[in-house]
């Protein structure tokens, strides 16, 4: 609800994938990341990458449920001069890690913090989170043959496999699949759940790494528009505001599914 509110103070925003990813994002910060809000660059902290950085403002209603951001910052959601861009910057907000938002860099970046950890023998773990259309970047898979080529077992990927990229259904532009089969043959250990499933993510992302010396790709099969009857499973919601109207809608199917 905060994500849609922010979304629609703005005018612009990517609600159907905020809310895909809303229960991923939950599980990690509040129950799977070890964290210390109160002291964001706490060296040993667990870091966590948001690829698909036009969902940030899931990521910064998130981050203000876990004590980094005072709730009221909120309401500035790119405002000019806000803190909280339309794409988040490790400069200016605490909890993030890394400037994303060009899709394809998050699991690269990812790899890199990841074999920083094994060169320092830290004990830190690398979480990232991307799309399931964004994996039609060759970036990704040339950062999944590293990873799987120095065995980096501190590093997680999730997939946000809602099945909707901008423009489109993703099997209408590039078929990913067999997913699971591609990330096995590169090398990696792969579980599929459901990823609205409170139980099911944090039985998969607490049991990382899945294999000794090998990365973990977490397959969370996700709606686009989770929750709201109207944005569920349509790709209009991918880049859209709602109207005055269409938030109090939302909102209300929201609160009802709450009760």
């Amino acid at each position: 609800m905060q994500s849609l509110r922010m979304v629609h103070h703005a005018r612009i925003g990517h609600p159907g994938g905020d809310f895909s990813a809303a229960d991923i994002l939950v599980t990690l910060y509040l129950n799977v990341l070890r964290l210390r809000p109160t002291d964001p660059l706490w060296p040993d902290r667990d870091r966590f990458i948001l690829s698909k950085g036009h969902c940030s403002a899931a990521l910064y209603a998130t981050l203000a449920a876990a004590g980094f951001l005072d709730e009221k910052v909120l309401g500035m959601f790119m405002d000019p001069l806000s803190i909280l861009n339309g794409h988040p910057d490790r400069n200016k907000v605490p909890g993030v890690e890394a400037n994303t938002g060009p899709l394809g860099h998050g699991l690269p970046l990812a790899t890199g913090f990841a074999l920083a950890a094994r060169m320092r023998k830290a004990e830190w773990r690398t979480f990232v989170l991307t799309g399931d259309g964004e994996l039609q970047e060759g970036s990704n898979w040339e950062a999944a043959l590293c990873a799987a080529q120095y065995g980096l077992d501190n590093l997680v990927l999730i997939v946000d496999r809602n099945g909707i990229q901008q423009g489109d259904f993703v099997d209408k532009i590039i078929r990913m699949d067999p997913m699971a089969d591609k990330w096995r043959a590169f090398g990696w250990q792969v579980e599929e759940v459901d990823g609205h499933d409170y139980g099911a993510l944090l039985r998969a992302l607490g049991s990382t790494p899945l294999v000794t010396g090998k990365p973990t790709c977490i397959i969370a099969n996700t709606v686009k528009g989770r929750g709201v009857s109207f944005m569920e499973n349509s790709p209009k919601w991918h880049h859209h505001a709602p109207s005055d109207e269409e938030l109090e809608l939302a909102l209300a199917e929201l609160k009802g599914a709450a009760v």
